[in-house]
């Protein structure tokens, strides 16, 4: 009708994607183009396996408080990156988590069994592997906060990390083996994915 040649249909996603934060849409662009992602987070359930009611809740938690329209948008973001699961060619993506984030009842039990559902569901993806620290390791290479690591189909790679670089994206390769390196004890020190499935469903149990 416009005779816009087509130009509007493929303007939609770009459209779709400019309602996020910057750095929202530049991490899932990052996302979007990775072969392999290695994510640690000892504060909550990582983003990509967070459900919409998890994420939602944690959001309301956050001071000052957001408005219910940020609230949304937040998560829908949030939800959006997602796709990395859904990719023809899906990347190889190994989580960790520490047994405290499993553990607390953020948005109340309902919320928590879903969220550890999910993850027992998002573990059986053959290119997913989900592993829990425990609480009780009297050994632990992540005290110095989160990790992510995403490597690309030519061979590069960024990294970030509290305890590297003020937490700031790094390039550098020796930055970037200081993190795999501690990603690598982390992954080591952690149960196996096997082990991990197992104690998700005990918990699940106990919710």
């Amino acid at each position: 009708m416009l005779n816009a040649g087509g130009l509007i249909a493929a303007m939609k996603e770009d459209v779709k994607k400019v309602r996020y934060p910057k750095k929202v849409r530049d991490l899932a662009q990052m996302e979007a183009r990775a072969v392999e992602l290695q994510l640690y987070d000892p504060v909550n359930i990582h983003g990509l396996l967070q459900t919409p009611d998890y994420a939602r809740a944690l959001f309301r938690m956050r001071r000052p408080r957001y408005a219910e329209e940020e609230i949304e948008r937040g998560v829908a973001a949030r939800m959006a990156r997602k796709t990395v699961f859904e990719r023809d060619s899906a990347p190889e993506l190994s989580f960790i988590q520490d047994e405290w984030t499993l553990r607390r009842r953020l948005g109340g039990t309902e919320v928590v069994r879903k969220q550890l559902e999910h993850l027992l569901d998002v573990g059986q993806l053959p290119n997913v592997e989900i592993q829990v620290m425990p609480m009780d390791r009297e050994e632990h290479a992540g005290v110095d906060g989160g990790i992510e690591v995403l490597k690309f189909e030519d061979g590069t790679a960024v990294g970030r990390s509290p305890g590297v670089s003020s937490g700031r994206p790094v390039t550098d390769p020796r930055q970037l083996r200081i993190l795999e390196l501690r990603y690598g004890i982390i992954r080591a020190q952690a149960l196996t994915p096997r082990e991990s499935a197992a104690f998700v469903e005990q918990l699940l149990g106990e919710t």
